[in-house]
């Protein structure tokens, strides 16, 4: 019996340990509308807008996360944030930024930097939030260990639910023209023997 419990507390303490390592993935209630400016941008960038693919979730193994954190911190060092209006004088634009941009375009610019380096459009979804009654846009990945957000406003990767965003809906994972509601409910921990 002792050799039981013992056993027994072993398996749960390593379960515990698993959990505690993995991250979380948002969940979907449905169709959303996407932001109005979204469909001009698919219009001109039809590559970026995709989000087909066969991988919907990409096993964070070997360079890969720090590759995620890489890209995060060099985009956010290259491009200067400025609001729309004063780089292009429209009031909502989503473009690949050169210079400038708002969170949108940062979010674009990371999107196209990973699907350079072969991470498939399936796992890079564009997700809109709020932040302080604003909207804000990041982009997830879709990982092994969680979804996780690279963000314009700091150079961490972090799991979607450690960040102060409320979030709104993300592209829909094999048909990048839709978009999909996430779920205010307690996000969903996952592991990597479920994904």
């Amino acid at each position: 019996m002792k050799r039981y419990v013992a056993l027994t507390a072993l398996a749960t303490t390593f379960a515990c340990t698993i959990a505690a390592q993995a991250g979380t993935t948002m969940q979907t209630t449905g169709k959303a509308f996407a932001p109005p400016a979204f469909s001009s941008f698919c219009s001109r960038e039809p590559g970026l807008c995709s989000t087909s693919g066969g991988q919907k979730v990409v096993a964070l193994q070997g360079d890969l996360k720090s590759e995620l954190k890489q890209v995060n911190s060099s985009v956010n060092s290259r491009i200067k944030e400025r609001s729309d209006i004063a780089n292009v004088g429209k009031d909502d634009d989503w473009r690949v930024p050169a210079a400038y941009g708002d969170c949108e375009d940062f979010a674009i610019l990371k999107k196209r930097e990973l699907l350079k380096r072969g991470w498939p459009a399936s796992a890079l979804l564009l997700t809109v939030a709020r932040y302080r009654g604003e909207g804000h846009t990041v982009l997830t990945v879709r990982t092994s260990e969680g979804d996780l957000i690279l963000d314009n406003r700091t150079s961490s990767v972090r799991d979607w639910s450690r960040t102060p965003y409320s979030y709104f809906a993300r592209q829909a994972q094999g048909n990048g023209g839709r978009w999909e509601r996430i779920g205010t409910a307690k996000p969903v921990r996952t592991t990597a023997a479920e994904q």
